[in-house]
């Protein structure tokens, strides 16, 4: 009884594991890129100031924005 509630818990972790790093992964995945201050005029988008705690950002005309590096 004790080994099989052993091999429970290991399992139960590995699984935790394997979906904790699948996740990041696919987080990592959707963000998008950092630009320059001059790739976001290139490309017809306006530099946002950032504030205290936020850092400047592109706004594009098409209405997404992305952080600036």
């Amino acid at each position: 009884m004790r080994m099989r509630r052993l091999l429970g818990l290991a399992l139960a972790t590995a699984t935790l594991a394997g979906a904790s790093a699948v996740d990041a992964a696919t987080a990592r995945a959707a963000t998008h890129p950092t630009i320059s201050n001059e790739q976001c005029t290139e490309q017809g988008g306006t530099v946002i100031p950032g504030g205290a705690y936020i850092g400047p950002k592109c706004k594009f005309p098409d209405g997404h924005t992305e952080s600036i590096t």
